[in-house]
């Protein structure tokens, strides 16, 4: 019963992000965007929306087991951006592979794609660091996590002040489905958009708390702790937005999408949530979380020295694949 309860709201999850992301298209073509910015900013925020809401409804609104809540928040919050920097990446290659193989090329918009991971690192570095400040000295933590919002907030200005110039350059952002809601007989206009967006984020937050509850059951089941199920298994349905949307979108050549909407996930995921986690829970470097970290910063430097050396092939994002299979040898060892 379990299994199915969890196999239900996954699949709201993942419904209600395919509505979310829809709309988000449109939006971004109204708006005469580019496709940096949707799959930077629109779709990352977007499709980021189930595994952000999972820590902070754990953390604020969660079980009445507070150190449940909070190994829940810490998991969800660390594993998010574990698994967009490993195994989203690595999967995303595995779809192209035989189409464009080992030595085949990947082309995302190289300075988006540059910005993404640099704001990125930085970022998750400071996650990082304060993972060894005593929970005591408040004012410190506090610094850090101004920062790592502060941080966010200049990616985000950046991001857009880049879009009217790629914009000219052929990188709009173009809808190819029509918006769910017209298909109803709705007329397509911004109100109807903007409707569709508070559609898709209210089955979010319900598919979010619903997989929360079923976390708290299936973790003594498991016999494991729900710290170390937040971790491994949390992101990797709620991370199924993310997943899907990239393959889909190199499968169709639009690398600069594919890779915006995991390395701009990547960065609002490695900025406001950990300095939520920072300020609101113990942010310990126990085992799992620590090489959780450390494996989420390899992983993230290796594609930014890649990128750094020319031009990226596919099978440079089997290398991810391996850090996190490194990570899962860690955590159950």
């Amino acid at each position: 019963m379990l299994v199915i309860e969890m196999l239900f709201f996954l699949i709201l999850i993942l419904i209600a992000a395919e509505v979310f992301v829809n709309a988000l298209e449109h939006l971004g073509e109204r708006l005469k965007i580019s496709e940096g910015v949707t799959g930077s900013l629109f779709a990352a925020v977007g499709t980021a929306m189930p595994e952000t809401l999972v820590p902070l409804l754990a953390i604020f609104a969660g079980t009445r087991n507070q150190q449940l809540n909070e190994e829940i928040g810490v998991g969800a919050i660390l594993g998010a951006p574990l698994m967009l920097s490993t195994l989203s990446l690595f999967l995303m290659a595995l779809a192209v592979w035989k189409r464009r193989g080992g030595q085949g090329h990947l082309t995302p918009e190289r300075t988006g794609l540059k910005r993404d991971l640099d704001f990125f690192l930085g970022a998750f570095m400071l996650a990082c660091v304060a993972l060894f400040v005593p929970h005591d000295t408040s004012g410190i933590r506090a610094a850090l996590a101004f920062v790592m919002v502060l941080i966010y907030f200049f990616y985000v200005l950046l991001t857009l002040k880049a879009s009217e110039k790629l914009v000219k350059d052929g990188h709009a952002t173009e809808a190819h489905q029509p918006m769910l809601l017209s298909r109803l007989g709705l007329p397509e206009h911004l109100f109807t958009i903007l409707l569709q967006l508070g559609i898709g984020l209210a089955l979010l937050i319900a598919g979010a708390r619903g997989f929360i509850h079923g976390i708290e059951e299936a973790a003594p089941l498991l016999g494991i702790s729900a710290l170390l199920l937040s971790l491994m298994v949390v992101p990797v349905a709620t991370e199924l937005p993310e997943k899907v949307n990239s393959i889909l979108w190199i499968r169709r050549h639009k690398d600069t999408l594919a890779f915006g909407n995991i390395t701009g996930a990547m960065v609002f995921q490695g900025t406001l949530l950990p300095a939520i986690g920072i300020l609101l829970t113990p942010w310990a470097p126990q085992k799992e979380v620590l090489a959780g970290v450390v494996i989420t910063l390899l992983a993230a430097l290796w594609l930014r020295l890649m990128l750094a050396r020319g031009q990226l092939r596919v099978w440079m994002l089997a290398v991810n694949g391996m850090l996190y299979a490194t990570y899962l040898a860690i955590a159950l060892s």
